[in-house]
């Protein structure tokens, strides 16, 4: 049902293209911002890193928590369990590094609390596939995020960044493997697959820009 009506009014408003024409902005104005972290100083560089990516697996842990509230009695359930299990460990991870390098969080944490379990609880409301929809959107987003860092931080100095860099490659890594699991799981089959990916992926870019900068 839910599916049907969310397709009628996709239709309706041509939602899908609307999305489509501001995922386009967004990806050119991040774009254009990308090129301006050259004149960011090294602290500033690894303090935005470390803040954004705090932000954004706090995220991800109140998505797959939306996820399994409404999924938990269901084939997927331990599933998503395990997922989240690794999202809290990004989380737990990130919450040191935010000490250990005294930057501070994005003021706009408890906004990213709301929206992430918002968000997952409600593509899972619209079933397994649409969880697994929004799944694949969010980890390509943030492994191909994680990469971007990963590639600044190689350019300034691996050997010193050695342990940041190895953190982040592994939380690439797990991201990618439930980017993975999601397509294995059907998320291609997910009602308007298409429009619900750029929402999604738009969301996450706008959420990625300014974290890094609030």
């Amino acid at each position: 049902m839910y599916g049907r009506i969310a397709t009628k009014l996709l239709h309706q408003t041509s939602w899908g293209a609307i999305c489509a024409r501001h995922q386009r902005y967004v990806a050119l104005s991040l774009s254009k911002n990308a090129s301006s972290s050259a004149g960011l100083s090294e602290e500033e560089l690894v303090d935005r890193i470390v803040r954004v990516d705090h932000a954004g697996e706090v995220g991800a842990d109140k998505i797959y928590e939306g996820q399994l509230a409404v999924l938990r009695n269901t084939p997927v359930g331990p599933l998503i369990q395990e997922m989240w299990d690794e999202e809290k460990e990004h989380r737990e991870t990130f919450e040191k590094l935010i000490v250990e390098h005294r930057v501070r969080p994005t003021a706009l944490l408890p906004l990213w609390n709301i929206a992430g379990f918002v968000l997952g609880a409600g593509t899972a409301v619209l079933g397994k596939e649409a969880a697994m929809a929004c799944t694949v959107a969010v980890e390509e987003t943030i492994g191909e995020h994680y990469n971007d860092q990963i590639r600044q931080l190689i350019e300034i100095d691996p050997e010193k960044y050695k342990d940041l860099l190895q953190t982040l490659k592994k939380f690439r890594d797990d991201e990618l493997h439930h980017l993975d699991t999601g397509l294995e799981h059907d998320a291609l089959k997910a009602p308007f697959y298409d429009a619900m990916s750029t929402i999604i992926k738009t969301g996450c870019r706008t959420a990625i820009w300014l974290s890094e900068r609030v």
